[in-house]
This record gives C-alpha cells, sequence and structure tokens, in this order.
C-alpha cells in the first residue's frame, strides 16, 4: 500500500518519501520538512494518533489520515488531535488526490503567516499584527523575525540567519548580524513583545512563543 500510494503520488508529479523504519517516526517525518504528511493509524511502535499529535504540536502539517479504521469515534479523535482530513481506505485515488490538493491550497494561503503567541506575523510582506494593528518592519528585521518563528523554541544558528539575510554565512561580519538582532529587539520591546528573542552562547538565536505580553 505505500509503495502504491508513493507511484500514484509521483505520477502526479508530487515526490514522495516513504518511512522504512518506526522507531523515531515523528523526528524523522520532521527531518524531511514535508508539505504533507500521510499517515496511517496502525503502525509498529507508535499509534498514528500519538504521531499525528506529536507532529502538530511541533508545527507539522497538513496531515492526513489514511486508515482502514472506519468508525465516527476514529475521525472525531483524528480531528481533535489536529488531522486536517481524515479517509478511510480503500479510496479512490482521485479522492485522495483531491483532498491532497486541496489541503496543499489551504495551507499555501496560511504557510507565511506564523503564530507568535501574542502576535502574528507575515512573513512575505514582512508585517507584524497585534492588538488589532499592524507595523511593518524593516526588511532585515523581518528576515529574521521570519526564519526565527518558522524554527520556535529551536536554536537557529548564526550561520543560518546570515544566509537568510545575505545568501550566505562566508564573509560576513558577525558585528553586521549582532547590529541587525540588536534592532530587532528594541523594535520588538517598543511594540510591548520583549523577551521573545533568546540569545543562546555561542550558537544563536531562539524565538519563545510565549516570552513576550503585550503592554496596554
Amino acid at each position: 500500500m505505500r509503495e502504491e500510494l508513493a507511484r500514484i503520488l509521483e505520477r502526479q508529479g508530487y515526490e514522495a518519501y516513504t518511512l522504512q523504519t518506526f522507531e523515531h517516526t515523528a523526528d524523522e517525518i520532521i527531518r524531511q520538512e514535508p508539505d504533507l504528511v500521510l499517515l496511517d493509524v496502525n503502525l509498529p511502535v507508535r499509534s498514528g494518533f500519538d504521531i499525528c499529535g506529536e507532529l502538530k504540536k511541533r508545527g507539522i502539517g497538513p496531515v492526513l489520515i489514511l486508515t482502514s479504521r472506519d468508525t465516527l469515534k476514529d475521525e472525531v479523535h483524528a480531528l481533535g488531535i489536529g488531522a486536517d482530513e481524515f479517509l478511510t481506505k480503500p479510496c479512490r485515488s482521485e479522492r485522495l488526490l483531491a483532498r491532497i490538493e486541496n489541503l496543499l491550497r489551504r495551507y499555501e494561503v496560511n504557510r507565511n503567516v506564523l503564530d507568535g503567541g501574542s502576535f502574528r506575523y507575515d512573513r512575505n510582506t514582512h508585517t507584524l499584527f497585534l492588538q488589532g494593528r499592524s507595523v511593518l518592519l524593516a526588511e532585515n528585521q523581518g528576515t529574521i523575525l521570519g526564519e526565527l518563528m518558522a524554527h520556535t523554541d529551536e536554536t537557529v544558528a548564526k550561520e543560518a540567519l546570515c544566509a537568510a539575510l545575505w545568501g550566505t554565512s562566508e564573509y560576513i561580519d558577525e558585528n553586521a548580524l549582532q547590529v541587525n538582532m540588536t534592532r530587532l529587539k528594541k523594535t520588538l520591546t517598543g511594540l510591548g513583545l520583549a523577551g521573545h528573542i533568546e540569545t543562546v552562547r555561542g550558537k544563536g538565536y531562539r524565538f519563545i512563543k510565549g516570552g513576550g505580553k503585550y503592554n496596554e
């Protein structure tokens, strides 16, 4: 079934990656940075429900549950833990492909809008939204914020931030990154959003979703 699904997707122009082992399923999926996950429920080691819940907590989506389990209880549970679609198999490939295309369209609209907890940020337009107002960030500040928010609660290396800003991490004076980071922190502080960006000594920076609160 897994190999047949991969062939169906590849014939439609998608790149399909199939797991061969299931000891660290969620971590392996996250490493692939997928645009969409097809997930069964009855899997070795861990239930697909458990894996789906972990993927959604870690910001992975969309997730389409494709399973032979066809009870309403299973569907309600899957949707309740964050699954974006629930299909029972066997199902026609046309129906599966239509659901996949629909999910990808829905996520493409929201892909660039990142949730900061007390604010949202559109990395495509460098616009920050909070408390009913919008603030346009300077391009470099917005690029840094978007890169950090895309990896919320994870350390982003200085080299990765330099590459996002200037297309390379070579021959870049680290002070240039520091200047832009200082400006971004000052901007966020001025908006009542201090504390969201944490310096990880010797490694890089980290965005903390609950790190700041809007000050009235």
